[in-house]
């Protein structure tokens, strides 16, 4: 957060400007920079409405102090603070960071590991890291080094603070957006709003209907490089969307492709087939985090876990020169199967 933040795919918006409304409820929408790249708040505003000149203060200062909280780009962050302390650090802690730290930790528990907020020390060794500006195929040796700070078993949160066991470092780019997400939307709704779309660095979450009825409509972008094409077009009310690709970000050696999404169990990039998958989760921090899960995990595996633990989900798979598009039931429950392609 801070400088350049690669998502590894964003989830695009359809247009939803309005124009000739028969009705009394407008539209207000406004955008600004953040966490090296953009928000966009679009809500329905009734005349009891809050104006967006206060709107966009108010979500602009949370994110402000979200970065100063989690930021890995900044030294005199919170997490960069206890990132630089020693093993057996405990620091006093953000409310905001705790809840990151907790919630990642059950995904983790509940993926085996797919997730772990530790794994800085593996993106850097592969040049991925906010600081490195070379990717590099690293050595076992390297990779054995990396690994050895890695683990989110060694966090713990003691009486509000944040504690660590070994010199781990964290990095909360896999959730921090889609929490951010789950807190504007929920500042909206404490001020009355119903009906609004909100979509920080790709994250979003969309609720309600737009003033002349209509659904807000996604589109979930087709994982191929160097266009911005939709894959699929959903209706949205009520849930997050999340995008996790490998198509973004990636550098290639001697023929071999090395994407920045790492398994924690490997140390290695991914390398199975999967190109993208999306999911659909009522909560953004918990969509952001289990697109990443399941992009780790793979097709098969990635499917299998999504079946059983009832996660929506809509799978890309490489084959030969073509993309093939696969969905969990529950995803099919939500959208359906005729979902506009």
């Amino acid at each position: 957060m801070g400088q350049p933040f690669l998502r590894p795919v964003i989830v695009v918006a359809l247009a939803t400007a309005l124009a000739g409304c028969l009705v009394q409820d407008s539209v207000e929408t406004y955008v600004g920079p953040t966490m090296g790249s953009t928000y966009s708040v679009k809500y329905v505003r009734t005349e009891q409405g809050p104006a967006p000149e206060q709107m966009q203060r108010e979500t602009e200062a949370f994110l402000a102090e979200l970065d100063a909280q989690v930021s890995t780009y900044r030294p005199d962050s919170d997490i960069q603070r206890f990132n630089a302390a020693p093993a057996g650090t405990c620091m006093p802690m953000a409310d905001s960071v705790l809840a990151m730290v907790s919630e990642a930790a059950a995904l983790s528990d509940l993926s085996q590991g797919a997730l772990d907020l530790t794994i800085a020390p593996l993106l850097d060794a592969w040049g991925f890291g906010p600081n490195v500006r070379e990717e590099r195929v690293p050595t076992e040796q390297d990779l054995a080094s990396a690994r050895e700070r890695v683990g989110y078993q060694h966090l713990s949160i003691v009486d509000g603070e944040l504690c660590k066991s070994a010199p781990v470092v964290l990095d909360f780019n896999s959730i921090a957006a889609g929490y951010a997400v789950d807190r504007v939307s929920a500042h909206l709704e404490e001020l009355g709003v119903r009906s609004y779309l909100v979509e920080i660095t790709g994250e979003l979450k969309a609720v309600g209907v737009k003033p002349d009825g209509s659904p807000w409509r996604i589109a979930i972008e087709a994982p191929v490089e160097g266009e911005r094409t939709a894959q699929q077009i959903i209706e949205l009310d009520d849930y997050s969307i999340s995008t996790s690709g490998d198509y973004r970000n990636y550098f290639e050696r001697d023929g071999k492709r090395f994407s920045h999404t790492i398994d924690p169990a490997s140390g290695v990039p991914i390398q199975h087939a999967l190109a993208s998958v999306t999911v659909a989760d009522p909560s953004a921090l918990r969509a952001d985090a289990l697109s990443t899960v399941l992009l780790v995990l793979g097709p098969e595996r990635g499917m299998a876990f999504a079946e059983r633990e009832g996660i929506a989900a809509f799978f890309v798979t490489r084959e030969e020169q073509a993309f093939i598009t696969t969905s969990t039931d529950a995803f099919e429950r939500l959208f359906g199967a005729g979902a506009d392609q």
